[in-house]
C-alpha cells in the first residue's frame, strides 16, 4: 500500500510572499563603521551612536519601501 498524499497546512503557500531585503546589515555595518570613524576622531561612543542611528534609518527606509 502506498500512503495517501497529505496536504500540510502551510502558511507559505497561502500567505503573501515574504520580502527579505536584509536591512539589518546596515545596522551592523553602521554601528561598526561609526565606532571606527568616531574612534579616529576621538569620540568612539558618539560615532557608534551616530552609525547606529544612520544604519537603523537606512534599514527602516528599506522596510518602508518594501511594504
Amino acid at each position: 500500500m502506498t500512503p495517501e498524499p497529505t496536504e500540510h497546512a502551510s502558511t507559505s503557500s497561502t500567505a503573501e510572499p515574504v520580502n527579505r531585503n536584509g536591512g539589518g546589515v546596515f545596522i551592523a555595518l553602521g554601528t561598526i563603521g561609526g565606532a571606527i570613524i568616531g574612534g579616529m576622531m576621538g569620540q568612539p561612543s558618539a560615532g557608534l551612536l551616530a552609525g547606529l542611528a544612520l544604519g537603523a534609518l537606512i534599514a527602516v527606509l528599506m522596510w518602508w519601501r518594501g511594504r
